[in-house]
């Protein structure tokens, strides 16, 4: 999936797997993925997907900050 905003283009094809976290079972109604990459420039962003009924109801892409990749990872130093 490809974002692009005013300066910058999000791919997943080119960018590299950080952290994936899914809930559940493809398919299921609750269940979700949310992945966070890493551009080749070193921007990050996370991609998120899931069922009717869960958290992300539509494929997207936000960018993600330093900070909140940080969170995302559990503390752990990106």
């Amino acid at each position: 999936m490809v974002k692009r905003t005013k300066t910058k283009v999000f791919d997943t094809e080119t960018a590299t797997v950080i952290k994936k976290v899914t809930h559940g079972v493809w398919g299921e109604p609750t269940g979700y993925e949310a992945t966070l990459y890493q551009t080749p420039e070193g921007d990050y962003f996370i991609y998120t997907n899931g069922g009717e009924d869960s958290p992300f109801k539509k494929e997207n892409i936000c960018s993600y900050t330093k900070a909140n990749a940080n969170r995302f990872l559990g503390a752990t130093q990106v």
